[in-house]
């Protein structure tokens, strides 16, 4: 895995093995991230990233300034990992850590909103779990006004029939559809 952009451009970081996780490819990351820099100022926003895994996205946001991002995974070991990887690199004041399970997170109602919301599920997730994710985030009220929720996926699964969706993009062989 590796930084695109920001503070820590080109860092290189190697996860152990034996985590459950699927980082989003640079490619896919890189796109996403310029489609969210034509419409945010980094260093503005608060962020939110569910099934965090070993953190791929939540230190793409720290390294480019978010003023803080909140990484959700239920499997310890990518909470440690991510804990460990954000003090190495001095971004444990940008990134806090929770380990729950997402959807019973993402139950209760809103303590804070924040500006984007990313999720990655595991790509076996059935379609209702995808689809409760996104009920749940707009029904808790987890997004701020004018915020975006974008939620990577598989091919096999389409979202433009929910509401708050607004457009589906391809990255290769990772899909992001994008809600507000």
């Amino acid at each position: 895995m590796r930084i695109i952009s920001g503070t820590l451009k080109g860092k290189r970081i190697t996860a152990p093995t034996n985590l459950p996780v699927r980082p989003t490819t640079d490619f896919a990351k890189e796109a996403l991230f310029n489609i969210l820099n034509n419409e945010w100022y980094f260093d503005e926003i608060t962020v939110l990233d569910l099934f965090s895994g070993i953190g791929s996205i939540s230190l793409e946001f720290a390294s480019r300034g978010a003023k803080k991002v909140t990484s959700v995974d239920n499997f310890y070991g990518c909470i440690k990992f991510l804990d460990e990887t954000s003090k190495q690199l001095k971004l444990d004041e940008k990134i806090t850590t929770i380990k729950s399970d997402v959807l019973k997170y993402l139950e209760k109602p809103a303590t804070k909103k924040f500006d984007i919301i990313f999720a990655d599920p595991p790509y076996d997730l059935e379609i209702e779990a995808y689809k409760t994710i996104v009920e749940l985030i707009f029904k808790n009220e987890w997004l701020e006004e004018g915020g975006n929720f974008v939620l990577e996926h598989p091919s096999t699964i389409t979202f433009e029939d929910l509401p708050h969706f607004v457009q589906h993009k391809k990255y290769g062989n990772v899909h992001f559809s994008f809600f507000e």
